[in-house]
């Protein structure tokens, strides 16, 4: 990838004068102003709340490096089951139906075979760059502690599970992904708390977990404050172009920050700031749900994945976290923790030892595109702007990578991937 976050070289004096508005506290905003303030630009953070706070808050601590569209005619085949099923990794609010259904058609479109292989090389592009990324980045925020070693365990109850995800496999092993498929004696001997109900699990090595992705946003951006950005605290409400040709951010309260050049990686919110630039995205939330248990009786060595159940369970933020699955119910409606309760009945089945006390039950909006990858890209009606959202659940995964990609971009550097796949305009 790019070189490193610290690099400070001679070509970079006269950009230290370019400024640059970041919207957007969540894990890729503050890796992206890190990364900007740490080439020398000077960097203004905005957010209506506290950096860390949102989305980024709950996710689940996952560095995923095993990249699966979305669409597909395997999903297409589950969906059915899923949407009938009130346990199901896939649930849709009725009142919310109609108002998703033009997300949806563009969501079964980009399963389309031609399509579909053109997502899982875009997907994989970002993969194979994010976990070298990732330790650049923890590396020049002095903070390595904040990853584990141990990989991730895909379980799988019986055979007929494993069979259902042999596509997903497949797919890491075109691309070149390291994993080891194992059962019995092997299998319990790498994690104990697993059931002996669990038939087979496949240790994905490289999918890395982070002890706290809270406390991994509030250190970029403090280490992005140490090399000299600022934070703004407020609600961005449009982006307008000076008589200086200079971009200006409006927030609710009346402030107005001008800067060079604006990154809008506001998460889903980034969706009502690009319909103002007259470039709406299909930018949808799949409202995800978190458990953290932090008296959980048991320990685990690996973070685990059931992908027949669409849920997780991570050993991170002080406590054992279950989350997971995709509610489809917009920004507004109330949240339903009766999901996070479904989530962690299912962990209990494969961990049964798992005791449930001390918890606290989170939601939080995934920004979700039709064609499951991001928008990394400068805006298409607006110079100066540029986008960096649509993540999905693999925001913490892609953020040290977008970071380098937008940070490329922003200074005129060639971007050592081809960002065309993750342009705005290609719906």
């Amino acid at each position: 990838m790019a070189e490193s976050a610290t690099a400070m070289g001679d070509d970079m004096v006269e950009q230290k004068k370019q400024t640059v508005a970041v919207v957007g506290a969540g894990v890729v905003g503050a890796a992206i102003a890190f990364e900007l303030q740490s080439r020398g630009l000077q960097v203004t953070l905005i957010d209506k709340g506290e950096p860390g706070r949102g989305t980024s808050y709950g996710n689940m601590a996952s560095i995923a490096l095993d990249f699966a569209a979305g669409s597909g005619p395997t999903t297409w085949r589950k969906m059915p089951a899923w949407l009938l099923d009130p346990e199901g990794p896939v649930w849709l609010r009725p009142a919310y139906a109609v108002k998703i259904l033009p997300w949806f058609l563009r969501f079964l479109a980009a399963g389309r075979p031609s399509r579909l292989r053109e997502i899982e090389d875009a997907g994989m592009s970002l993969s194979r760059n994010a976990l070298s990324d990732f330790r650049a980045m923890l590396s020049a925020i002095d903070a390595p502690e904040l990853m584990t070693e141990e990989g991730c365990l895909a379980i799988y109850e019986t055979e007929a599970e494993f069979a259902a995800d042999r596509g997903h496999i497949d797919l890491m092993r075109r691309y070149g992904f390291d994993f080891d498929v194992v059962s019995g004696g092997d299998l319990r001997a790498l994690e104990p708390a697993l059931s002996p109900s669990i038939a087979k699990a496949v240790l994905l090595p490289d999918n890395k977990s982070i002890r706290d992705p809270y406390d991994l946003v509030v250190r970029l951006a403090d280490c992005a404050r140490a090399h000299g950005a600022t934070f703004v605290s407020g609600a961005v409400r449009n982006i307008e172009k000076s008589g200086d040709g200079t971009a200006v951010v409006l927030l609710d309260n009346g402030e107005r920050v001008s800067a060079d050049s604006v990154i809008l990686a506001a998460g889903v919110h980034t969706r009502v700031l690009a319909e103002k630039l007259g470039e709406p995205i299909p930018l949808e939330t799949e409202r995800g749900y978190h458990t953290q248990i932090m008296k959980p009786g048991v320990s685990m060595r690996y973070s685990v994945i059931w992908p027949h159940r669409a849920f997780m369970i991570t050993p991170t933020a002080g406590g054992i976290r279950v989350g997971g699955n995709v509610e489809l119910a917009g920004l507004d409606a109330a949240p339903d923790f009766r999901r996070a309760r479904v989530l962690v009945r299912h962990a209990r089945r494969a961990i049964p030892d798992l005791k449930v006390e001390e918890t606290s039950e989170w939601m939080g909006h995934r920004p979700a595109l039709p064609d499951t990858i991001p928008i990394i890209s400068p805006s298409s009606k607006m110079q100066g702007v540029w986008y960096a959202t649509g993540h999905g659940h693999l925001g913490l995964t892609y953020s040290a990578t977008t970071a380098q990609l937008i940070a490329d971009m922003v200074t005129g550097k060639r971007p050592t991937v081809d960002v065309k796949p993750f342009r705005i305009d290609r719906y």
